[in-house]
């Protein structure tokens, strides 16, 4: 029975507009992706959807690219973003086109906040009751058992000590939590819950690390400083660290081949590098083999691509950083 519950649910029709409301970013992006997953099956969304921004947007402009008709697809997607910035006369000629919106298009309103008493949350509201997708962040005390349930979902599970610990360190907001149980997960070893001590050890928010302290012990192929300054790292973009890691990587391929030749003394000159900064090249680059340094230069070009393709930044570089220093 909860089997054939699950079916029918799965099976039910897309509705013609969505509002998905409330401040809770972590579950505003997982709805996104659900419903985005169910319009691919469907068609291309390359060449059927539009996104619109309601800071700036036209009514009329999002109601046209409602009535476009789909191109070898059943469906097409229109965003709105911030809908709660509408202006009246935009967000009106929203609520007008909802009397009789298009059935091949599924509209999807995002926003922190909308009272319940707009015409706009009305419109929506009036089409099914499933149509509005409560995102409300959780309580306090619900946070302990949400940690937990997110970390399942990056195939580890967590002491109750340890997630609330993690609260503490990093706050209320899923999306950091999940970020940080994402790194957690991703240094953690064995089968045993990750637990407080590597929470103390890999998390904090008091000092931010500089991009140098990354990429250096990157250099020196050691995974969990690695994870551990990715936490502390907030200003720095990944493709910010993958550019730093990259020219690293040259330069240990320059010191691996003059090391090799007896000429390790000649690389501050040959980079055009100072004394000091290249003194740990020599030791680090034994550390790699020249194809691992090759191979790591490769997989970073493909990593660039994914990650301006509209890829997961962060979780793409992490899984090149790691592809590329463990041994």
């Amino acid at each position: 029975m909860a089997a054939q519950s699950k079916q029918s649910k799965k099976e039910t029709p897309l509705l013609s507009a969505y509002l998905v409301v409330g401040e809770d970013a972590l579950k505003r992006d997982r709805v996104m992706t659900r419903l985005r997953k169910r319009l691919e099956a469907m068609g291309d969304l390359a060449f059927n959807s539009d996104t619109f921004d309601g800071q700036t947007a036209k009514g009329l402009d999002i109601v046209s690219a409602c009535k476009t008709m789909p191109f070898v697809s059943d469906m097409r997607l229109v965003e709105v973003e911030n809908a709660e910035k509408l202006k009246k006369e935009d967000a009106e000629a929203i609520v007008s086109y909802l009397s009789a919106p298009s059935s091949t298009t599924v509209l999807i309103l995002m926003a922190e906040k909308l009272p319940k008493n707009t015409r706009l949350y009305k419109a929506v509201s009036a089409l099914a009751p499933t149509a509005i997708i409560d995102c409300t962040p959780p309580k306090r005390w619900e946070l302990p058992k949400l940690v937990r349930e997110l970390a399942q979902g990056h195939g580890v599970t967590i002491t109750d000590g340890a997630a609330e610990l993690l609260i503490r360190r990093v706050g209320e907001d899923t999306v950091y939590l999940d970020n940080e149980l994402k790194k957690l997960a991703l240094a953690h070893r064995g089968l045993d819950p990750v637990n407080e001590n590597e929470v103390l050890e890999m998390v904090s928010r008091t000092v931010e690390v500089k991009p140098w302290e990354f990429v250096d012990a990157f250099a020196a192929r050691n995974v969990r400083k690695c994870m551990l300054c990715l936490t502390q790292m907030e200003s720095t973009s990944s493709h910010a660290l993958l550019a730093m890691c990259t020219t690293r990587l040259r330069e240990l391929i320059c010191a691996k081949s003059l090391a090799d030749r007896s000429m390790i003394q000649a690389l501050p000159a040959t980079l055009g590098l100072p004394d000091w900064r290249v003194k740990n090249h020599a030791l680090w680059a034994r550390n790699f083999t020249a194809e691992e340094l090759r191979g790591a230069l490769v997989h970073a070009m493909d990593a660039e691509r994914r990650m301006k393709s509209g890829g997961d930044e962060d979780g793409i570089f992490v899984e090149w950083v790691l592809r590329s220093i463990r041994r």
